[in-house]
């Protein structure tokens, strides 16, 4: 991909690689730390700091020169990183007039979050309570040597698939959609898969005008539908060992994942994503 001076504009990141996760008080296990983070993530709420836990990360600041050794071995991956998450900012700024920048997070291991302390092993995601995007980049390594989903753009589309979430939230579709699993807590997985179906589409949208505006290689496209397709639930459930239950899915099939990613590469049309509407 080709990305410019964007992808050396750290205007909107945050780099704490390295940094110590403070935090005192009941000390939790990798267990514990992922059941507590997606309990946050639903409720919005930072539930470590109501209960005075932390997560079980090591604790301990690395050494200076450590952390420029593993910044450097993460160099490539930062630039498209930062660079996809300029670029996709960009495209959303002049496309809502009520857009306001998000800020991209890099940390390593465990950091905290409006959402609450968020561990490497959830992946990269969104949270809504502080409009920030969360990643470690060595989930970039996990996708293309455990997910099959190798590629500059499999990774931008990591990146352009957590700010679609950013422009839901700014349009209002994230909190309609938290309201409405709180009042039908059984119908929650089926609007948790129309909500990220959606983020999908958005990707694609943004991943039309960097294609139109010359940013992709010649089938770079495809790198973006194979990841999209890699962390499908039914693909995930099965590397896990168990049966694909579509009643559990709570990001969609890697079928639905790839069909509303490509609706929205081939569209170029947000409102071609609406995966709330009947029959969708």
């Amino acid at each position: 991909m080709r990305f410019g001076r964007g992808a050396d504009d750290r205007g909107n990141v945050e780099d704490r690689r390295g940094a110590a996760l403070g935090g005192t008080g009941m000390k939790l296990g990798v267990g514990g730390t992922l059941a507590l983070v997606v309990l946050s993530l639903v409720f919005r709420q930072d539930l470590f700091s109501m209960l005075g836990a932390s997560p079980e990360t090591g604790g301990a600041a690395l050494p200076p020169e450590e952390v420029e050794r593993r910044q450097a071995g993460e160099a490539e991956l930062e630039r498209v990183a930062v660079g996809a998450f300029n670029d996709a900012q960009e495209h959303w700024a002049a496309s809502l007039r009520s857009y306001r920048p998000a800020k991209l997070v890099l940390f390593w291991d465990a950091t905290r979050s409006g959402c609450g302390a968020a561990a490497a092993e959830v992946g990269p995601f969104y949270c809504p309570a502080d409009e920030k995007v969360y990643i470690d980049l060595g989930f970039y390594r996990e996708l293309a040597a455990r997910f099959g989903a190798p590629g500059q753009f499999a990774q931008a589309y990591v990146i352009a698939h957590e700010l679609g979430h950013h422009v839901q939230h700014l349009l209002g579709v994230e909190p309609r959609v938290r309201e409405a699993q709180a009042r039908d807590p059984s119908g929650r997985n089926a609007l948790s898969v129309k909500l990220e179906l959606q983020a999908d589409c958005l990707a694609g949208v943004w991943g039309r005008g960097a294609r139109e505006r010359g940013l992709l290689e010649t089938g770079e496209a495809e790198q973006g539908l194979r990841a999209a397709a890699a962390v499908g639930d039914d693909r995930l459930q099965g590397r896990a060992g168990g049966r694909p239950d579509p009643e559990t899915f709570t990001h969609g099939s890697a079928e639905a994942r790839t069909s509303w990613f490509r609706r929205g590469l081939e569209s170029g049309d947000p409102e071609a994503c609406d995966t709330f509407a009947r029959g969708e």
